[in-house]
C-alpha cells in the first residue's frame, strides 16, 4: 500500500492531536511536583544536619 506525505499526514492527524492532549499537565501532576520537591528538600535538610568529618571516604573512584 502506497501513501502519500498528505495522506499519511491525514492518517496520523488523530494521534497526533490525541498525544498533545495528554501531554498537558494536570492538577495531579502539580501535586505530584510539588511533594518530590518537599521530599527533596526535607531529605536535604537531614543531610545537612549530618556531621562527616573530612577525612571520610567517598565509596566511588574518580578514574580518567
Amino acid at each position: 500500500m502506497k501513501l502519500t506525505r498528505r495522506q499519511l499526514a491525514v492518517a496520523l492527524a488523530p494521534a497526533a492531536a490525541l498525544a498533545g492532549a495528554a501531554a498537558q499537565p494536570t492538577a495531579d501532576d502539580d501535586v505530584e511536583l510539588r511533594a518530590a520537591r518537599d521530599r527533596a528538600a526535607a531529605n536535604g535538610k537531614t543531610l545537612e544536619s549530618q556531621a562527616v568529618p573530612m577525612a571520610a571516604e567517598p565509596a566511588f573512584q574518580f578514574k580518567a
